[in-house]
């Protein structure tokens, strides 16, 4: 069994809040309540999206396991107005702290239709411009897609993921899953 789940903003993703004690930051615990599910893979906590979860051990592996390197689309709102030329280094790699990125492709696009709003909302400054951009990897280092846009001089202010492998977040609304039975015979998209 697959669950998508839209991962609001501000949860964590995992089921316990391992932190300091008397925490109160909301888990997938507070959404889903099926038995023997885990993340395959993460979604940082300010971080929106699609996020899998399977009780199959293997397909958990392969899903979140970067030697696999399955595909990972974000829809990445930035600050700054990047050129094609900015988006031609997301194909060249973008040198980080911990080495180079393997390639990954990036795209001007508009606002993602019927996007739901955040809480709290992203910051506005008049004077600065924003842009939205979508980029496709396959690697999964922490907070990369953060990393790659500051590091071009474009830092993220949202960040929601929109597909991973074959499966895609679709119409589902924060907080809100879809169970897939049978995740072979049948890719949400």
């Amino acid at each position: 069994m697959i669950v998508l789940f839209n991962k609001p903003y501000n949860v964590l993703s995992q089921f316990t809040d391992k932190g300091s004690a008397g925490s109160d930051r909301k888990t997938l615990s507070a959404f889903i309540d099926i038995p023997f599910v885990y993340p395959a893979g993460r979604l940082d906590r300010d971080s929106e999206g699609l996020l899998i979860l399977t009780d199959d051990g293997k397909l958990q592996a392969r899903i979140s396991n970067p030697k696999h390197k399955m595909t990972k689309t974000y829809w990445v709102q930035v600050e700054g107005a990047p050129q094609q030329s900015d988006l031609e280094r997301f194909e060249q790699g973008i040198l980080l702290k911990d080495g180079k990125t393997l390639p990954a492709q990036a795209r001007l696009i508009d606002p993602p239709a019927d996007l739901w709003p955040r809480t709290p909302p992203v910051r506005f400054r008049k004077t600065v411009p924003e842009a939205w951009l979508e980029v496709s990897l396959r690697e999964g280092r922490n907070r990369q897609v953060r990393r790659m846009t500051a590091a071009l001089g474009f830092p993220t202010l949202r960040l929601i993921r929109a597909q991973i492998g074959p499966w895609q977040l679709g119409e589902l609304q924060p907080g809100r899953f879809e169970k897939i039975l049978n995740p072979t015979a049948s890719a949400r998209g």
